[in-house]
């Protein structure tokens, strides 16, 4: 152990700790912006400086650890004075047109310099002129990044997609996109990670809010729309509402008072994919000769992204099934415009998404209803929806709750948990056991694939066989998983594969708590939501049922390959051949 002082407190902490986690240790805050613990500990900010009794130079806190008897002072004048230098010559950089950030009040230099009390900046200002695409989902502001290396790090580290760099010369250096000119010719799989580790508003989700507005005052338009599983776990966040408050029933009367025709819930659809992927699956391990293993689920856009574009080889591994926000779509403008009696062109279908990918997904070429228009219109994230939320003065504290819209508002709890990690094969596997078996296992029979690590392995049996089956979240897990499996080192029946660390509670489009990963603390919600229905079995879903009676037929029916299906190879990545 190290005994130190710090700012006059006496704390004694083990070896190799950093000065910043020691002053924490005593109660002492050292503000930081580049600083991400075991991701970015790079000290490139120069915020974080401090003054050690006996040494002439500052001592940058993230990345310097203590030694015995070591005197620190966090807030002399002269660490004060450096820190407020360094936070106006980064300000001297960055576009301080704050009220027209979309991440005003949730900015960390914005907080710091507040902190800081800088109300002035002595520097001239020097503001790249460097613009980025305003059509692809994710946009980099130049103008705002700050050279924090936060995106790089996790976008190598976290996500294994290297798509950010560090680019240029001495006082020319900054960050940009690597081996392309251009964000969208990159083979970026839009997990949106960097923007929801990004410190400023330098990386975001194109905002496609005025769309969803002009097609709600559009009498001509019946506006429909969706909201995902994970989007229950976060959406009263930045509301400052707890998760028992921030139901689907409160948000749905929020949607309304904003103005759609109909409020429902992908939890429908989720359950309409484990209908169709899980027969899929069941219908493979029946002739294994003629397919191939592993069978991957293909719910995430960003996971289907990232394997076309690193490893195409196993693009027809993923099943044909399509996600669960497509499929809401192709339903929407088939099966729910003929109970409407209306020409589904007149349909709007708005999803709510925790990521960007989803963005990309719905304008696929491949992703259209029978008169070539889209099936989903349009794809929100969570923020965007609470800014739209937001743009109307809605008060949300103030909101009862109201029942979703039927016959696409009823989802059971296997639909619910598609929004952690582990949810989408624990409820595939409770409907395929009720498909071979005739009867339902335990609803937590397969508990054994929940939980945050990110690459998780179980076995059971189905239908006389050993099913090994694997879980894995985060694209840097994904990497590993793949090569394993080239190498010959692993094999599985069924592969779950999530984007985002954590799932999409986890996702990119989610609310952002700088520092802090979210998806721990959402998934157990949707567990507890699921553990707490009656309703807990994707194929005893009511409206599910009433679909394959009045208009499917049966899963994998011709009518429902057509509608629930799609090509991978229907549309290409950046690149790809």
């Amino acid at each position: 152990m190290v005994n130190v002082t710090i700012d006059g407190i006496k704390v004694q902490v083990p070896e190799k700790t950093t000065i910043l986690d020691a002053a924490s240790k005593a109660g002492v805050h050292i503000p930081t912006l580049c600083f991400m613990k075991e991701l970015n500990e790079i000290g490139a900010c120069r915020i974080c400086v401090v003054e050690v009794e006996g040494y002439e130079r500052l001592f940058t806190a993230c990345n310097n650890s203590v030694a015995e008897g070591m005197v620190i002072h966090t807030n002399s004048k002269k660490a004060r004075d450096a820190r407020k230098v360094n936070v106006k010559l980064i300000l001297s950089q960055h576009n301080t047109n704050c009220a027209v950030c979309v991440r005003s009040g949730n900015c960390t230099l914005q907080k710091v310099a507040n902190d800081l009390n800088i109300h002035s900046l002595p520097y001239k200002k020097q503001l790249p002129e460097n613009k980025g695409s305003v059509k692809f989902p994710l946009i980099r502001d130049y103008d705002k990044c700050i050279k924090c290396m936060r995106c790089i790090q996790v976008c190598d580290k976290v996500q294994n997609t290297n798509i950010w760099d560090v680019v240029n010369t001495g006082s020319r250096v900054t960050v940009d996109v690597t081996g392309v000119y251009n964000l969208e010719d990159s083979q970026c799989a839009l997990c949106g990670q960097c923007i929801t580790h990004c410190p400023v508003g330098a990386l975001r989700e194109r905002d496609d809010v005025d769309r969803v507005i002009e097609a709600i005052e559009d009498p001509d338009k019946i506006t429909v729309v969706q909201i995902a599983p994970s989007i229950r776990a976060a959406w009263g966040e930045p509301f400052g509402l707890d998760a028992e408050f921030a139901t689907v029933k409160r948000l749905a009367a929020a949607l309304r008072r904003v103005g759609f025709d109909y409020v429902f819930d992908t939890n429908f659809t989720a359950d309409l994919t484990i209908m169709e992927e899980g027969s899929e699956f069941l219908e493979k391990l029946q002739h294994p000769e003629k397919n191939r293993f592993p069978m991957f689920t293909s719910c995430c856009p960003g996971w289907v992204r990232y394997v076309k574009a690193h490893y195409p080889e196993f693009v027809d591994n993923l099943s044909s099934a399509k996600s669960p926000q497509q499929m809401f779509g192709a339903v929407t403008k088939s099966y729910y415009a003929e109970i409407l009696n209306v020409d589904p062109s007149k349909i709007f279908c708005v999803s709510i998404m925790p990521c960007l990918a989803k963005k990309a997904e719905c304008a696929y070429p491949s992703m259209v209803d029978a008169q070539g228009n889209p099936e989903v219109d349009c794809s929100l994230t969570t923020r965007e929806m609470n800014r739209l939320i937001r743009s109307d003065q809605i008060m949300v504290k103030e909101l009862p709750e109201e029942e979703l819209d039927m016959p696409l508002g009823i989802g059971s709890g296997a639909g619910n948990i598609f929004g952690a990690t582990g949810g989408v094969m624990e409820a595939a596997l409770r409907s395929a056991y009720f498909l071979v078996n005739g009867k339902n296992p335990d609803a937590d029979a397969f508990k054994a694939v929940r939980g945050m690590d990110g690459w998780k392995e179980a076995e059971f049996e189905l239908a006389g066989k050993t099913l090994k089956v694997a879980v894995t979240n985060g694209l840097g897990n994904a990497n590993k998983l793949l090569t394993y499996l080239k190498q010959g080192r692993v094999h599985y029946d069924f592969v779950e594969v999530m984007a985002c660390p954590g799932g999409c509670v986890g996702g990119g489009g989610q609310p952002i708590h700088d520092g802090v990963e979210m998806a721990p603390e959402r998934a157990p919600i949707l567990y507890s939501q699921d553990a707490n229905m009656d309703l807990r079995f994707s194929h005893e879903n009511p409206s599910i049922k009433k679909i394959y009676e009045d208009y499917l037929g049966k899963p994998l029916s011709e009518k429902a390959h057509q509608l629930l299906h799609t090509d991978h190879h229907a549309w290409k990545m950046p690149g790809e051949d």
